[in-house]
C-alpha cells in the first residue's frame, strides 16, 4: 500500500492532532455498503450450507439404500432355494433330503450374513453378560464354577459389527451352595 492510499484510509486530523469526524452522510453510505456486503456474504454461506446439508442427507439415504440392496442381492439365491424346498413334493422327497437342503440354505444365508458383518451370540458355558444376554430363566448349577454362566440359549442373539441387534435370550445357571 502506498503513502497516498494510507492517507486516504486514515481519518483526517485537525491542526491540533485530533481526528476529524467523518461527515454523517458519507459514514452512513460506507457502513450501509459494508452491511450490504456482509449480508450478501452471510446469505450466500447460509445457502451453501443448506445445499451441503441437503446433498449429504441425500447421499446418506442413497448409501443406505445401496447397502440394503447389496444385502438383498446376497440373500435372494438362498431365498430361491428355500422356496424350492417349500414347494417340494413330499410324496417323492424323504425327510433327510429336506433336512439336508434346509441346512444347505442356512449355511448359504450365514455365509452372506457373516460377509456383511452379522455375528451370532450363541455360546453356552460363558459368563452371563447383561450387555449381550437377556436372562429369561435360571437353573441350579451343578457346581460353584458354573455360577452365573449361560446354561442354555433359548433364542440366539445377533450383532452387526460392534452393534447389538438383539440380545441372546438365555437360561442362567446359579449356584446355591450345594442346595438343590
Amino acid at each position: 500500500m502506498d503513502d497516498t492510499q494510507e492517507k486516504m484510509d486514515a481519518p483526517e486530523q485537525s491542526d491540533t492532532g485530533e481526528a476529524l469526524v467523518e461527515p454523517s452522510d458519507a459514514a452512513v453510505q460506507r457502513l450501509e455498503g459494508q452491511i450490504a456486503e456482509l449480508t450478501d456474504r452471510h446469505l450466500r454461506l447460509a445457502a451453501e450450507y443448506d445445499n451441503f446439508r441437503k446433498r449429504t442427507a441425500k447421499e446418506r439415504g442413497e448409501a443406505r439404500a445401496k447397502a440394503q440392496a447389496d444385502l438383498l442381492a446376497r440373500l435372494v439365491d438362498a431365498l430361491d432355494d428355500l422356496t424350492r424346498f417349500g414347494h417340494a413334493d413330499l410324496q417323492q422327497t424323504d425327510a433327510k433330503t429336506l433336512r439336508d437342503g434346509i441346512a444347505l440354505v442356512e449355511r448359504k444365508v450365514w455365509k452372506e450374513l457373516e460377509a456383511f458383518g452379522v455375528g451370532r451370540i450363541n455360546a453356552v458355558g460363558v459368563p452371563f453378560d447383561p450387555r449381550v444376554h437377556e436372562a429369561v430363566s435360571t437353573k441350579p448349577a451343578a457346581d460353584a464354577s458354573q455360577d452365573h454362566t449361560v446354561g442354555a440359549i433359548l433364542q440366539a442373539g445377533y450383532t452387526l459389527g460392534d452393534v447389538l441387534v438383539r440380545p441372546a435370550r438365555v437360561e442362567v445357571l446359579t449356584w446355591g451352595g450345594g442346595r438343590a
